[in-house]
């Protein structure tokens, strides 16, 4: 007995944090996203892709790992020869070709001084891929899990209020749920973008803003669930007040729901904002972002240059598998349903 009474029992965040270390692709995928967190992180801090926005590179310059590749010879700007070589007297222009050709040559060659071997190719206009995709990221990534993280805040608080107290809380919410559900999803986002206009802080608020109605469903059903059972009627006859009986007792019970729809939330928000930005409602014409990337390379890709088009394609698939997979293992970790079965 008294081997027994020795420990105390561990926590609920203790337990989880145990079984997730046990699952080794929640731990791979971890360490996926936390690299991805480390990029924006540089990225944002300037020690990453600051000068994404040089011409380090001839136009759509393939991939390549051997040096420099040079631009190809331009047209002259001499006169033509034979019998119409003299054109001084038709022509006043002419004798300022061979001014114009020693400049073109002069430019070409700092031009060509500056060229940098660029693993990922070029873009449109000589920019490096590889650092548009880094600066890309951390804009596309940012967008997604704070939207996400507006949306799954406001829909839990939403739920949380409704399923819990019921009533006329409960009737309010649910018709400021039936307005935001009665109009398209795509109005309310025009509407929003309409009146904050661009940028990375418009594009968050218009989908924490617009996107919170599922979370909330989901969450008014759970607290309604969960506010009659034992463990909750027990912590009210303790002296448990409402608000800590909602976020200290109900809410960790349904963590793993929340974790799932944040999944959710963050995968789709990603292409809501790739669709935004293609629409020319997303981020600021001077800013990057995987949206404006793929904008770009739909028309490079019709003249065979697909290097943008994968790079961006490669690094999505990447963080949105890895991302899911790991809240996928949050939310076993956390799911009172799954406790105990691997004890």
């Amino acid at each position: 007995m008294s081997a027994v009474l020795a420990g105390p029992s561990p926590g609920l965040w203790a337990e989880a944090a145990r079984r997730l270390r046990a699952d080794r692709v929640g731990i791979a995928c971890l360490g996926v996203v936390a690299a991805f967190l480390l990029l924006i992180a540089g990225s944002a801090g300037g020690l990453l892709a600051s000068g994404w926005q040089r011409e380090v590179a001839v136009p759509s310059a393939p991939p390549s790992f051997l040096g420099p590749r040079p631009a190809q010879a331009q047209g002259s700007l001499a006169a033509p020869g034979g019998p119409l070589a003299d054109l001084s007297a038709v022509d006043p222009l002419a004798p300022r070709y061979a001014e114009w050709n020693a400049r073109a040559a002069q430019f070409q060659q700092v031009e060509l001084h500056k060229l940098q071997t660029l693993p990922l190719g070029a873009d449109r206009l000589g920019r490096d891929v590889l650092a548009k995709a880094m600066k890309g990221t951390e804009v596309s990534v940012f967008v997604g899990l704070m939207a996400a993280l507006v949306a799954t805040a406001i829909g839990t608080l939403l739920g949380a209020l409704a399923g819990f107290f019921g009533g006329r809380v409960g009737d309010a919410l649910e018709w400021l749920y039936n307005v935001f559900t009665s109009v398209p999803g795509i109005l309310l986002i025009f509407a929003f973008a309409a009146v904050f206009g661009r940028g990375i802080g418009t594009v968050v608020l218009i989908l924490g803003l617009t996107g919170w109605t599922g979370v909330y469903r989901l969450m008014r059903a759970e607290f309604m669930k969960h506010a009659v059972r034992d463990y909750v009627r027990a912590a009210q006859a303790l002296g448990a007040s409402a608000a800590r009986r909602m976020f200290r007792h109900i809410l960790p019970n349904v963590s793993h729901v929340v974790l799932v729809q944040l999944s959710i939330l963050t995968v789709g928000f990603i292409k809501a904002e790739v669709i935004l930005s293609y629409l020319g409602l997303g981020v600021a014409v001077d800013q990057v972002s995987w949206g404006t990337m793929l904008a770009e390379a739909q028309s490079e890709l019709l003249l065979g240059h697909w290097w943008q088009l994968a790079t961006v394609a490669l690094l999505m698939a990447l963080f949105v598998t890895a991302f899911a997979l790991l809240t996928d293992a949050l939310r076993d970790a956390l799911d009172p349903k799954l406790r105990g079965l691997d004890a």
